[in-house]
């Protein structure tokens, strides 16, 4: 009988379910076995007679989802994943911004202390992180067209589509306009 040992680990950037499709595709051609994900946290199963640590982690790095070894980088991978979460994923932009306590449940951290291990880890302040990740999801409404600007800027908790569209300017160098006109297209196959 082949002995079989078991890693957990925290991974970086591995956020979306797109990450976790990818991991169990890639799992697919390889010596190990892919057991459990939980949020950003992997268990791996596999026989040290024929994988190493080191071959686990070159080949989750190859892929882009580098294994954390600190407390600190799992709370700013958790607290990514927690934006991205209320973002994308239960289109609440509005609580990442007002109720930090969405946070600091996931982490039992206070608010503060998150935002001073993010801007630590990141070079970007929990702040402007969101702001970006606003930013992403508002591009992809422009795209899929449908909602209005007016729409859009209720959804994601901005006063006005003119301070919207300042910040959008701002953000990518575009207008709404001239951002759905470069990269509308290539959207639709």
């Amino acid at each position: 009988m082949k002995k079989t040992k078991h890693i957990s680990l925290s991974l970086k950037n591995f956020h979306c379910d797109c990450c976790r499709r990818l991991l169990e595709l890639a799992m697919e051609t390889q010596d190990f076995e892919l057991v459990r994900i939980q949020e950003n946290r992997i268990e791996i199963a596999y026989s040290p007679a024929k994988t190493s640590f080191e071959d686990i982690r070159k080949f989750l790095t190859a892929l882009g989802f580098i294994p954390i070894q600190s407390r600190e980088l799992e709370i700013v991978e958790t607290i990514k994943r927690a934006v991205y979460e209320l973002i994308f994923e239960m289109n609440n932009a509005d609580s990442i911004v007002r109720k930090s306590e969405y946070l600091v449940g996931k982490t039992g951290l206070s608010f503060p202390t998150l935002a001073k291990l993010f801007s630590k880890h990141e070079g970007c302040t929990l702040e402007r992180y969101i702001i970006q990740k606003k930013i992403e999801k508002i591009k992809l409404m422009i795209l899929e067209d449908e909602y209005t600007l007016s729409e859009i800027a209720y959804l994601m908790d901005y006063s006005s589509v003119h301070y919207l569209s300042n910040l959008f300017k701002k953000e990518t160098g575009y207008t709404f306009t001239e951002y759905k006109r470069k990269f509308g297209n290539t959207s639709k196959s």
